[in-house]
């Protein structure tokens, strides 16, 4: 299984696809198969442990609501409630294996659900676009809708993952959302019906009237690099001169993907730093080979860059690389291990905390953006895939001011 630092999940660029990013994304790369739990209480914790039985037992036999009593939605509860305690919201996390399994689906860049990109605003999941023909469009969903509730369950204190793993689903099914949308008073339900949508992890396109490639990285999932190699080879046949590295919304995925990415844009040095429960610090090198060292960027991040978005952005900064614009981004910070429990679900265990280059924590804090841009209220994120028809007017009358600020940083350097 692979290592990820699942991130904000994710959720931490939500393609919700919706269908498509996940819980799991959330952190940035986790996944291995470590130790085998025990399945016995440990030892010195009978006394800590009894007014937990005591309480079971009072509600097994007392509770009025006789209906309400079933086992293991109470089991799930508690491992949802310990996993709190740690602190590690978002990330640290008890899953089934469907939700498991949907996520690696995703990674391996398989999307089923409503074509519709989520991000974080002010810690509350906002739609930032929806795709072109997507079930999302089609319904009615805006940019700017803020996600209430999913199939009657509220959003709030949810991670961006764990909310985008909630408009996953099988192709023709149902998913029910309530959104609050700007400018009017009263929440919209909204009604979709998931599909299978080919969304690849990175697209790419060159900005009208300038010599400067937006290539936007989606999701950091097992093709990624690859599809990267390709997008910068053909940005520089089309004569780019600088790139926009758009992470906005991107919740992070594989880890060893993160270190790929990252490694593209730089000669030498470290992409992060793991550090274990002993405090031991492991440096993660800059694989050779780069295949954009030269060429001068500016990387975008939001609320809803995570994980391995995360990684990516804080190499990116710590080694100089170019301008971070935008606002700062979700703090997943730490490396999860998948854990197999006898239910079949997984226990997604914090095992590592990952540091940038210079040995800065992001868990909790994220990173701040070296030029802070906020989104106006309303405003939708210019992506490649919807400027195949943007003109040089359009584009400067862009509302996405985040997208503009990075053209001005980057014309500077070449022109």
């Amino acid at each position: 299984m692979d290592r990820r630092c699942l991130g904000t999940s994710r959720t931490l660029r939500f393609w919700v696809v919706l269908a498509s990013a996940f819980a799991l994304g959330i952190l940035v790369e986790r996944y291995s198969g470590l130790l085998i739990p025990s399945s016995h209480a440990p030892p010195g914790v009978e006394q800590t442990f009894r007014p937990f039985w005591e309480a079971w037992n009072l509600v097994d036999k007392f509770y009025v609501d006789r209906k309400a009593v079933q086992p293991e939605r109470m089991t799930r509860g508690a491992i949802n409630g310990m996993l709190a305690s740690l602190g590690d919201i978002g990330h640290t996390s008890y899953v089934t294996k469907e939700e498991y399994e949907k996520e690696l689906g995703h990674l391996a860049g398989n999307y089923r659900g409503i074509g519709a990109r989520v991000s974080m605003r002010d810690r509350r999941p906002t739609i930032m676009s929806t795709m072109a023909g997507s079930p999302a469009r089609a319904a009615g969903l805006k940019s700017s809708d803020v996600l209430l509730e999913v199939n009657g369950k509220s959003t709030m204190g949810l991670s961006l993952e764990r909310v985008v793993g909630m408009l996953l689903g099988e192709p023709g099914t149902i998913v029910n959302v309530r959104v609050s949308r700007p400018g009017q008073a009263q929440p919209l339900d909204l009604t979709i019906t998931r599909a299978e949508i080919d969304i690849p992890h990175v697209t790419w396109r060159m900005l009208p009237g300038l010599p400067i490639a937006h290539i936007a990285i989606e999701r950091f999932g097992k093709q990624t690099d690859a599809q990267l190699k390709e997008a910068l080879s053909a940005a520089r046949q089309s004569h780019a001169r600088a790139l926009i590295l758009d992470v906005r919304g991107d919740t992070g995925g594989l880890k060893d993907q993160a270190v790929a990415v990252s490694s593209e844009f730089l000669k030498e040095g470290n992409v992060l730093i793991e550090r274990d429960a002993d405090d031991n610090l492991k440096p993660v090198p800059v694989l050779p080979g780069g295949a954009a060292v030269d060429l001068p960027i500016c990387l975008l991040i939001d609320g809803g860059s995570a994980s391995s978005a995360e990684i990516f952005a804080g190499a990116m900064q710590d080694h100089a690389r170019g301008k971070l614009v935008g606002v700062r981004t979700f703090g997943a910070g730490t490396v999860l291990s998948a854990f197999d429990l006898s239910n079949g679900g997984k226990l997604l265990l914090a095992i590592y905390e990952w540091l940038t280059p210079n040995g800065r924590s992001i868990w909790r804090q994220g990173i701040n953006p070296d030029i802070p841009v906020a989104m106006p209220e309303g405003a939708a994120a210019l992506l490649p895939e919807n400027e195949a028809d943007l003109t040089v007017a359009a584009l400067a009358k862009s509302e996405d001011k985040q997208l503009l600020k990075a053209i001005e940083v980057l014309k500077e350097q070449v022109h």
